[in-house]
């Protein structure tokens, strides 16, 4: 018995303790790298990363992503989708919503959270509705603005799908603040 393995289900924080036993009784093999991550309340969580060049100034990208009057115009992952309604209480502890749906109709959800960080023309991070957390990094170089996007992955989804959702918005964000 892996002496790690005591030190994690014998602890004498409860939570601690069944969140290494709980990892443990999933295991077919003993892993200790795993049993430390519940041991230590680390999610496993994915994190996918987005990024894009855009040939804008921080000031412009800045406004035209935080602003939803902007952001209802370039908010979907393709052509048959759209973002009809958005709010922004934009500072640490204010909510944002984002209503995307089918254009035809036939589905839609909600995209909402809760700011957490806020540095302006530099940095967001916010919680999602979910629980899951994104952290957003704004730099410039002059005229090109680059953006970074690093998002925990929901479990419904394969992590390519969700990568290339998110990639596909951002990409229509590049679109239209270099055309506007």
């Amino acid at each position: 018995v892996p002496v790690q393995l005591m030190q994690y289900i014998s602890d004498s924080d409860p939570l601690k303790a069944g969140r290494a036993m709980q990892a443990m009784m999933q295991m077919k093999k003993i892993d200790i790298a795993g049993l430390k991550a519940a041991f230590e309340g680390e999610t496993g969580v994915p994190k996918v990363t987005v990024s894009a060049e855009i040939i804008a100034p921080m000031e412009k990208v800045w406004e035209m992503w935080t602003n939803p009057e902007h952001l209802m115009q370039w908010n979907s992952a393709s052509d048959d989708w759209h973002t009809p309604s958005a709010t922004n209480d934009f500072r640490v502890g204010g909510m944002f919503n984002s209503r995307m749906e089918a254009k035809d109709g036939s589905m839609g959800f909600d995209f909402f959270g809760t700011y957490t960080a806020l540095e302006p023309l530099k940095h967001i991070a916010y919680t999602m509705g979910d629980g899951r957390k994104v952290e957003i990094d704004f730099t410039t170089n002059g005229e090109t603005t680059h953006i970074r996007e690093i998002f925990e992955a929901e479990n419904e989804n394969p992590v390519e799908m969700q990568q290339f959702g998110w990639q596909s918005i951002l990409n229509n964000f590049k679109k239209y603040v270099e055309t506007h």
